[in-house]
């Protein structure tokens, strides 16, 4: 853009000039640096070149399009796609249950010493009831001698077995 100072005949060039006046001729130039994001107002850099940017980011230019589009889409009839006027509308249902369970002694029993095995699971632990359900027993512990929830416990298994060994041949000699 070409500003030419008020006052001086804008169709003179220098060969015409007349000696002793004055000619003065001022340019401006102007040129987009950066504008601000129309999204969340960040300084978006412009290289001087093409469309100058309006977002800082595809993301922040997503965003604005969707805030247009579903204005453009609330605009327009329920029953070709817009916004109804109603309310929203909820049902929701809350079932809370709290089970507390104490479990008292009886207070006419005295504690005993022994107390029956458990299971991990809680429940008390039998034995076999005779030698067929020993027998069984047994295999299954050793197919289940690999198994990683019983492979720590290996040592004290195998004392435990070599005890009852010994208790065994000592009821029989």
């Amino acid at each position: 853009m070409t500003k030419v100072s008020p006052g001086s005949p804008d169709d003179r060039t220098p060969d015409t000039a007349v000696p002793g006046e004055s000619h003065e001729t001022t340019t401006v130039r102007e040129q987009l640096l950066e504008r601000s994001c129309e999204w969340c107002g960040e300084p978006v850099a412009y290289s001087g070149r093409g469309r100058p940017p309006r977002y800082c980011s595809p993301v922040h230019r997503r965003r604005a399009w969707e805030v247009r589009s579903a204005e453009a889409r609330a605009d327009r009839p329920v029953s070709e796609g817009g916004r109804s006027r109603e309310p929203v509308r909820e049902v929701v249902e809350r079932t809370e249950t709290v089970v507390r369970t104490v479990t008292r002694p009886d207070p006419g029993s005295a504690p005993s010493g022994a107390q029956p095995a458990r299971r991990l699971s809680g429940e008390p632990y039998t034995l076999p009831e005779d030698a067929i359900e020993w027998i069984e027993a047994l295999a299954a512990l050793r197919r289940e001698v690999n198994n990683p929830r019983v492979a720590p416990f290996r040592e004290h298994i195998a004392r435990a077995c070599e005890r009852t060994l010994q208790a065994l041949r000592a009821e029989q000699g």
